[in-house]
Parts: C-alpha cells; structure tokens; sequence
C-alpha cells in the first residue's frame, strides 16, 4: 500500500460524488418527462418509436401492467438473441465465419444478456460474429440496462405518489432512458475510448508475425461502441474472452480509471434521483452515504489483503514488495486493480474474470460478499437502488418494532404487504446461490468442470451461482461450462432478477396507493447517521447470518490453509 494507492481511490470516491448530481437531475427529469429533456431530433426518434410500437406515454400503468410490459419485452429480447446466435453463421458482419452458437449456450447467453447478467461461457472473439455482438448483445446492453432504471423509478414513484393508483409507463420510461440518457454519453464515450486505441472496425482478425517469428491472429471489431454501454450499464460481457483484462478493452491507465467510475455513474446517480423525487435530496444522499460506506470498506479491504505477500509465493523466494501481483494487471497497480474489481462487484458489472481467480482467499471472499448481498453498492444501474431500499424498509420495520409503533419510510406506513414482498426478494437470493451450490458440488456432471478440489473448488462453484443469481457475470476463472452449468446458471440469472424486480414494484404499487402521513416526534430519521448506520448493520447483520456457513468452507478454509503452507 502506498501514499499514491490511497490518493488514487480518494480521487475516485471524489469524482463519483461529483457526478451525482448532475446525473441525478437528468434520471429526474426523465422520469417526469420534464420538456427541459426535449431535443429536436431525439423528440422525433422518441414520437416515432411510440407510434410504430403503438404506444400511448401518457396512459400509464399500475404495477401490475408495468411487470406485464416488462416481462412480455425481455420474452421478445430472449426470443430474438436466441434467434441471432443460432443463426448466426448464415448472417452478414461474421468476417471471421463464426458458425452457429450450440443450442445451450446460446440460451444461456440470451439469458444472460437480457437479465443484465452478462455471463460468458464462451469467448467472444472465437464464438461471436460482429453481428451477434452488435445487433444481439449490445442493443440488449442498453435494453437491459434501461429497464432496470425503469423499474428503479418506478420504485421511487412509489414514495413520491399519494393515492395514486399508477407508477409510470414501461415503454415511455424505457424508451426515455435509452434516448436521453444511456445513448448520449455512450456516443461520446465510445469516441474517448476509440482515442485511447480500442478498436472499432468492421475489419476481421488479422494474422501476423510476432518479433519472436511466431505466427499469431489479433482479433479486432466494432469493439469501443459495444465497451461504452458495457461499463456505463454495467453490463460486462466483454467483446474479448478476458474482458475488461483485453489491452483492447481497457489500454490503459486512464481507460481503467475511466470504465471504473462509469460504472458507479448512473447507480450513484439514482440515489440523487430518487432524493429529487421525494421532494428531499437529503433522503438520497443518506442512501448514498451508505452505499460509500460499503464501497470503502470492500475497496479498502482488497487493497490491504491483495497488497499483502502471497505466502505460497514467498516460500518459493519470491519478492513479496509488490503485493500479490500475480495475475494482476501491472500496468494499472494495485490500487486501480482494487477499485476496479471492487466496481465491478459492487454494481453488476461482470467486467473481469481471470483477476478473482489469483487473488488471494480472504480478497477473493470480498468481492463474492458484494455480490451475495445483491449488488447494492450504487449496484447495477436501478438494480442496485431499489435492492437497497428493500433493505432500507427492512430496517425502519425494525425501528418500527423497537419503539413500538407502525414502521414509516418517507410519510409511508410499512405494512404486512410491504415487508413480505421484500422478504421475497431479498430470500430468494441466497436461495438460488446456496442451492444450485450445494446440488452442483455434488454432481459428477458438474463437479468434472470444477478445475480445483478443495475448498478453492467449492469457492469456484459458489463463486458461480452467486455471480448468476447477483446477475454479476463475473467467475473465478476455473469453471469449465458444460450443458448443466449453462440450464442451472440460466435459470439462477432469471431468478435472481424477475423474483426480484416483480416484488419490488409489487411494493412499489402498493405503496403509491397509500396517503403520506405527516411526521411525528415518533417517526424516525431516514436523513442522519443513525438511519445509515442502522441500514448498514441489517444488510451486514442479514449478510452475515445467511452467507458465513458457505464462506466459512470456501474462503475461510481457503486462507487457513495457505497459513498452514498446505495446497488447496
């Protein structure tokens, strides 16, 4: 650790507070259709959008047609991406003659793509054409990434509205997102990224001649426009099989940087939103608050642990100054490999993959505790907001109970309904983790994919269910995918994302039908330190609780083993 590590993630802490407010404005404005969001030419796009879908904006929908229309629009975008993989090999852009994706993967990657998990059980540069990644995989990148900021907000209406018996418009809030938020910056994003040297071409592989004499094929592509919306939706699913690692993804010092804080960008930036919402700014910088606190704390940690010597590798007179750089990226140094891993699993973004596998245990443990706790660390982009307000009513119910009165979030009673919608969706979680965990450690057909035994196996299984259910997409590394891992890990990534979208705007239709009562001297404070410290405490206290036993054999284990000098 040094002086420059520490100033590198103040930096980062700085400019993510910086970006959101303005960001916050702009997902306000959105979601009330403010006229100040009108530009000329978007308008036009916008208005010939609804009239070719056959869409009225201002009809809107209670909760239940807003799930209806969300469900019914990701059947059309897994339907389509299956269609696209399967038939790729007869399609245009496929320079390099990728044939047809196998039937299981390419249901899998629909999946995958549509519930903005972004799992890769295949490498992009061998498997994907340029149509494919375009066409299929990056239109589901801003789609996916799009709803999920649709369902946020109409979360937060949820608050905002009294006696109302509406929460907004799927299709307006969708197409809006797209048109006046996502699509702008990416453009210019994709341009910046383009400066940096990644590649955008139509061009195929080329075959060159290494100084070495050794012949080698450089894959190349559309690759900048599709790495803008990777990162800022915080998607992942890279162009390249190492993902955000790819000297073509992420060249250099600066992109790191850059990718790493666009991930934060629009999830820092709905906690502001929704404070403009409420009428209270204050409410979202508390929910912000708590989310800094819990980055810092991962960022933190791996920066101490993966800056400490890796015993195995000092035994073999290996210099431990650097820390544990093996298979890290030297370029970027540790801090920014912290950061950004810590990015990634905060907030839904499965960017990196290689990197877990060589970290070491208690460092690997912190990001899979990121995503057991449902990414809600400014989290995936709306994902990670109304995740964390689930949790935020879970703690008022318990304030509510200790002083012995009807728990209030924002003037709204929590009731009976509310509390076991969200116990619904935060349950279902590690349900699907543990489960599938427990079932594929157990399976021959399963465990023949695992490539270590010992508890660092058991951590690359866990590592796996909880990435597909956290709709995360990143892997430890050592997971060979086969026709059970791409069925299970599907239907963990449905899971994981409609068990929990439909209960949240279940609460959030039945908290909009509610009148607002006035504060009391009984009512407790959503704005200060103790409403922090209390969401805190019950998401680590839940965490905890739920999640330690399978730590305990995967991680724990892991790191008690390397102290006693023994393989794992």
């Amino acid at each position: 650790m040094t002086v420059l590590g520490w100033a590198e993630i103040a930096l980062f802490s700085l400019l993510v507070i910086l970006v959101t407010r303005p960001v916050g404005g702009l997902l306000a404005r959105v979601a009330d259709n403010s006229r100040a969001m009108r530009v000329p030419v978007l308008g036009s796009i916008e208005r010939g959008l609804y009239r070719a879908a056959g869409v009225d904006p201002a009809t809107e929908q209670g909760w239940v047609a807003y799930a209806a229309a969300m469900l019914t629009f990701k059947l059309a975008c897994f339907l389509a991406v299956y269609g696209i993989l399967r038939l790729q090999a007869w399609l245009p852009l496929n320079p390099d003659g990728q044939g047809a994706v196998p039937p299981d993967l390419a249901y899998n990657t629909a999946i995958s793509f549509l519930t903005n998990t972004n799992w890769q059980f295949y490498g992009g540069e061998t498997t994907m054409s340029y149509f494919s990644q375009m066409v299929a995989l990056a239109v589901q990148n801003f789609t996916s990434a799009a709803a999920g900021i649709a369902v946020a907000l109409a979360f937060i209406r949820g608050f905002s509205r009294r006696s109302a018996s509406s929460i907004g418009n799927f299709w307006a809030d969708l197409v809006r997102v797209v048109l006046y938020g996502l699509l702008p910056i990416c453009i210019v994003y994709a341009l910046f990224l383009v400066w940096q040297g990644v590649p955008e071409t139509f061009h195929g592989a080329i075959n060159v001649t290494t100084l070495e004499g050794v012949k080698q094929t450089i894959a190349l592509g559309p690759v900048a426009s599709q790495e803008a919306i990777k990162m800022l939706g915080t998607n992942g699913g890279g162009f390249f099989n190492a993902n955000s690692a790819h000297p073509f993804e992420n060249p250099t010092a600066l992109t790191n940087f850059i990718e790493a804080l666009s991930i934060f960008v629009f999830g820092a930036g709905l906690t502001n939103a929704f404070g403009r919402m409420v009428g209270d700014e204050r409410q979202g910088w508390a929910v912000f608050a708590a989310m800094g606190l819990l980055f810092l704390a991962g960022v933190a940690a791996i920066y101490a642990i993966e800056s400490g010597p890796n015993p195995i590798l000092t035994a073999l007179h290996v210099s431990p100054v650097m820390g544990n750089m093996e298979g890290k990226e030297v370029r970027f140094g540790m801090a920014g490999t912290a950061i950004f891993s810590t990015a990634t699993t905060d907030a839904s973004c499965g960017a990196v993959d290689a990197m877990f596998e060589s970290f070491l245990p208690l460092g690997g443990m912190v990001p899979m505790l990121n995503i057991m706790l449902g990414e809600i660390i400014y989290g995936g982009v709306g994902s990670g907001l109304y995740g964390f307000l689930m949790f935020a009513i879970v703690a008022v119910f318990v304030a509510g109970l200790m002083v012995g009165r009807t728990p209030e979030y924002l003037g709204k009673k929590i009731e009976a309904r509310e509390v076991k919608m969200t116990m619904l969706a935060i349950l279902c979680l590690p349900l699907v983790m543990l489960g599938f965990t427990a079932l594929a450690v157990v399976l021959p057909v399963a465990t023949s994919q695992i490539s270590a035994a010992g508890p660092h196996g058991f951590s690359e299984a866990l590592y796996a269910y909880v990435s597909a259910a956290g709709n995360n997409g990143s892997a430890f590394a050592g997971l060979s995918g086969n026709t059970f891992w791409d069925i299970t890990m599907g239907i963990g990534m449905m899971i994981g994302r409609f068990f929990v979208i439909v209960p949240a705007l279940a609460i959030a239709g039945s908290l909009a039908a509610k009148k607002t009562v006035p504060a009391s001297s009984g009512t407790f404070p959503t704005t200060g330190p103790l409403f922090v410290g209390l969401v805190v405490g019950v998401i680590l206290i839940v965490g905890g609780l739920v999640f330690f036993p399978a730590l305990a054999l995967g991680p724990i284990v892991e790191h008690l083993a390397m102290l006693a000098g023994t393989t794992y």
